[in-house]
C-alpha cells in the first residue's frame, strides 16, 4: 500500500464504528485499534486478503455501497451473521462449496428473529468474510463469491 492508501485507511478506521483492524498483504501488515474506554467483548477477526478487507472496512464506514473489485453477498440488515442452523451443526456453506440460487447460506439474528439468507444467485464460495455470531452491518460483505 502507499501512503495515500493508508492515509484513507486510516481516515476511514477512524470515522468507522471499528475497534480493531488488522490487514496483512504479501509483505505488508498493518494493525489498528482504538482506545475506546469501553468494555470490550473479544471477537475472532475474519480471515481476508487486503483487497477484501478494503472493502469491509468501506462498508462498515459508510452506508453506501462498496465498490467491488470481484462479486460479494452483501448483508441484507444489521444483526449477528451465524454460518450454522445451530452451534452443534455443520456450516450451510464453507470456500469451495458451489450454491444454487435460493440456497440458505447463513442466517442472520435480528431482534431475536432469525433470518435465513439465500443466495441471489448460483455462485461459488471464495471465502467467508465475518466470523460466526459477528455482529454485521447493512450492506457489509459476507462472502466473495464467483458467479457461475
Amino acid at each position: 500500500m502507499d501512503m495515500k492508501q493508508i492515509k484513507s485507511l486510516l481516515s476511514d478506521f477512524d470515522a468507522s464504528g471499528l475497534s480493531k483492524l488488522k490487514i496483512t498483504q504479501e509483505a505488508f501488515s498493518i494493525e489498528l485499534e482504538k482506545n475506546t474506554g469501553a468494555v470490550m467483548v473479544p471477537m475472532a477477526a475474519p480471515q481476508v486478503t487486503a483487497p477484501v478487507a478494503a472493502i469491509a472496512i468501506a462498508a462498515s464506514a459508510s452506508n453506501e455501497a462498496p465498490a467491488l473489485t470481484g462479486d460479494a453477498i452483501l448483508s441484507p440488515m444489521v444483526g449477528t451473521f451465524y454460518s450454522a442452523p445451530s452451534p452443534d451443526s455443520a456450516s450451510f456453506v464453507k470456500v469451495g462449496d458451489h450454491v444454487k440460487k435460493g440456497q440458505v447460506i447463513a442466517v442472520l439474528e435480528a431482534m431475536k428473529i432469525m433470518n435465513e439468507l439465500e443466495a441471489e444467485f448460483d455462485c461459488k464460495i471464495l471465502s467467508v468474510l465475518v466470523s460466526d455470531s459477528q455482529a454485521v452491518e447493512y450492506d457489509m460483505p459476507l462472502f466473495a463469491v464467483e458467479k457461475l
